[in-house]
């Protein structure tokens, strides 16, 4: 087994500790030795690092460093060794197992955008093969210049057989009528490539301006303090979940501990679990803080209709629900510092029409992958840029569906939340903007939360999040254009909102780099100008990394990463646009339950939540104490007998196998840029294809 070398690695985390020195050598010939102090700036001072002038070398503490060199190095061998070793056989089994699960529901899924990929790939690999058999036979034509603008055409004695014959029928063809066409679908994606970008580039001059003049939401004086005579308003809580074992606990132990007037709360815990023994243990951590005199009351639905969005209309029907004036929301996941209301309530005092304030997320496992980096640099430019300029700017955004506070009578006055899509979220807050309701984002209040850290959940929350509003695109369009708001802000949410940030994006991004770019490859008379590969890519990725500036030496992943997502958010954008089966499907993203500094409060609370489970047990009847104890057995069972797993996504695999081709193609052309970008966005997207970027489960 390789020796844990304390190196810090980009993707990972710094695991040095302390600042001493060991070897430690597996050989039973070699010794311990522990470098510390003194004698450690002596053995640097042996490799050429400056030392103190008087202190002396010696050949026994230079070959000390050197066995060290030796050692780490081989240990690095070592681990490589294993990797290598090791990654044919999990391919192996993922393949199996991907196979065996292939015939489960919801296979077929995305079935039609597959077989574009694999026939594709297949003409792509006959398209090779037809070149290097011309370019071995001398078929090959050169390729037009300055001083020879026109391709030479050989003339009849040079045909070499029906073969060469055919191939130069094939070029004609292929400059005359498949080249037009390829050059109409690649400017009009440059032309959306370069809208996209500008309106990118306005976002980041619209955050630089309001970091300059420094504007934000401000609260006037301090409402809190003592003899200021304010009213705290009656604030309902909810906290909606279904089947999240690993993360309610520490969202109700963070809700329960927000600095607010105990009379003036309410908490909902709105759970839509179908599985009884997590049902047990959410009873009993409400029952745990009911039991401290925290005002928290738990619903169950038995039947789980409209998702999130019939769990919160459901909550909102309730008759006490009247008595409040404001309702926070908060996911499973999430965990507000207990002053989360006080800097967000008196926002809404003396301005009537604001309806909604969001607050930022944060994230406790940032750091945990390299998946969960490249989020982190997405979600702080939406965050930090979009939403910031958006709410400074027009007083209108996406409701991020969670960390934020509503005031009830806009929920009201918009039609409350409707379950015909699953972005609930955005669909009130676009009904609230046709209603005239304002919205305010603060960008310094923030709330902890959970990124996924495997692929699989996060690709399965992207197509959500893509698919949703395109299906909410055909249902809001009507009442955009009969609404009373005014026509720049009918053009605001129609063309950019809705058109050029949900469905453009992904459209240019996967037909451009995806399908576009390794055509021209093989057709290379309509050839892609390498500043729409190269340059104009790389500033946009740059521009994406400025809010989260830790994350610049990702630039590159970050940019072929996102091009690898391109695939997924075009499939759900396809399907929501045109109502497919997958754009209303919801599934609960999967979480870890990473801790956090709230969970000190957690952990203190664990002897008092055994004892809440035991109270409510033996408050319930023997038969049904039965059944629950029953059903937790089960589920325990289950738990055991289900193993998480990586898998093999086909589409991601046959398009770099596809762009790997076209890199291949690119070599005889000598197109320098074309072949580096294919080559490693064709290995992003391999290494996405087997699920080796996100959490790995042995």
């Amino acid at each position: 087994m390789a020796p844990a070398l304390g190196l810090v690695y980009p993707w990972g985390r710094d695991v040095r500790r302390g600042a001493s020195l060991v070897v430690t050598m597996e050989n039973p010939n070699y010794s311990v030795v522990e470098i510390d102090g003194p004698e450690a700036e002596v053995l640097q001072a042996g490799v050429g690092v400056p030392m103190d002038k008087g202190r002396g070398r010696s050949a026994k503490q230079f070959t000390w460093v050197l066995l060290l060199r030796a050692h780490r190095a081989a240990g690095c061998l070592a681990s490589l060794a294993a990797v290598a070793w090791a990654l044919p056989a999990a391919v192996t089994k993922r393949f199996r197992r991907t196979a065996a699960a292939a015939e489960g529901p919801g296979h077929g899924r995305g079935l039609l955008l597959y077989r574009f990929i694999k026939g594709f790939f297949v003409l792509s690999l006959i398209a090779l093969a037809l070149e290097l058999t011309a370019y071995w036979n001398g078929w090959h034509l050169p390729k037009p210049s300055f001083a020879v603008p026109e391709l030479h055409v050989p003339e009849v004695v040079e045909i070499q057989g029906w073969a060469h014959s055919a191939y130069l029928s094939w070029m004609s063809f292929r400059a005359d009528y498949i080249c037009r066409l390829i050059e109409f679908l690649s400017k009009s994606c440059i032309l959306l490539f370069v809208v996209q970008s500008l309106d990118r580039l306005v976002l980041c001059v619209g955050c630089f301006w309001i970091k300059l003049k420094k504007i934000k939401p401000r609260i006037e004086g301090d409402p809190f303090k003592e003899g200021s005579g304010y009213v705290h308003p009656m604030v309902l809580v909810q906290i909606p979940m279904c089947n999240e074992k690993e993360v309610y606990e520490q969202s109700i132990s963070a809700v329960c501990q927000l600095d607010w007037p105990r009379d003036r709360l309410l908490i909902q815990v709105l759970d839509d679990s179908s599985d009884e023994s997590i049902q047990m243990l959410i009873k009993a951590e409400v029952s745990k803080w009911n039991q401290q005199g925290v005002n928290i009351i738990y619903r169950h639905r038995v039947l789980r209709t409209g998702y999130k969005a019939g769990n919160l209309k459901s909550a909102m029907s309730c008759d006490y629900v009247k008595n409040y004036e404001f309702v926070a929301i908060f996911d499973a996941d999430f965990q507000p510092s207990p002053d989360f209301l006080k800097k967000t309530i008196p926002h809404f005092e003396g301005n009537p029409e604001l309806g909604l304030v969001q607050a930022r997320w944060s994230f406790v496992n940032t750091d945990e992958n390299l998946l969960t980096r490249l989020q982190n640099i997405n979600l702080c430019f939406h965050f930090e840029v979009e939403q910031q300029v958006n709410g400074a700017f027009l007083n209108f955004f996406g409701f991020n569906g969670t960390a934020g506070v509503w005031r009830i009578q806009a929920l009201e006055d918009s039609g409350g939340w409707l379950e015909r899509t699953t972005v609930e979220d955005m669909d009130i807050a676009v009904r609230a903007h046709l209603n005239g309701w304002k919205f305010i984002f603060l960008n310094d209040v923030k709330v902890l939360c959970e990124l996924p850290e495997s692929y699989e959940a996060y690709r399965k929350q992207q197509h959500r999040w893509h698919s949703g509003p395109m299906h909410l695109f055909r249902l809001c369009l009507p009442d955009i254009i009969t609404s009373k708001i005014s026509s720049w802000k009918k053009a605001n949410l129609i063309l950019l909102f809705f058109l050029l940030r949900k469905l453009i994006l992904p459209f240019y991004s996967f037909t451009l780099f995806c399908v576009i770019l390794p055509l021209t490859m093989f057709v290379p008379e309509a050839e892609l100008p390498v500043w729409v590969i190269c340059y104009v890519p790389v500033c946009m990725s740059f521009l994406n990394i400025l809010p989260s500036p830790r994350s610049f030496p990702f630039i590159v992943p970050y940019l072929l990463f996102e091009n690898t997502m391109s695939v997924t958010k075009f499939n759900a954008m396809v399907s929501g646009l045109f109502k497919l089966g997958s754009s209303y499907e919801w599934i609960v993203t999967k979480k870890s339950g990473r801790s956090s500094e709230l969970d000190i409060f957690t952990q203190s609370g664990k002897e008092t939540k055994g004892t809440a489970l035991g109270q409510l047990q033996k408050q319930s009847p023997d038969g049904e104490l039965a059944q629950i104890n029953m059903s937790k057995e089960q589920h325990d069972k289950v738990l055991h007998d289900v193993k998480k797993a990586n898998k093999i996504y086909k589409k991601e695999l046959v398009l770099s196998m596809l762009l790997l081709t076209a890199a291949a193609r690119s070599l005889l052309s000598a197109q320098g840029i074309h072949f580096y970008f294919l080559l490693f966005q064709g290995v992003s997207f391999l290494l996405v294809g087997l699920d080796l970027i996100g959490e790995q489960i042995s």
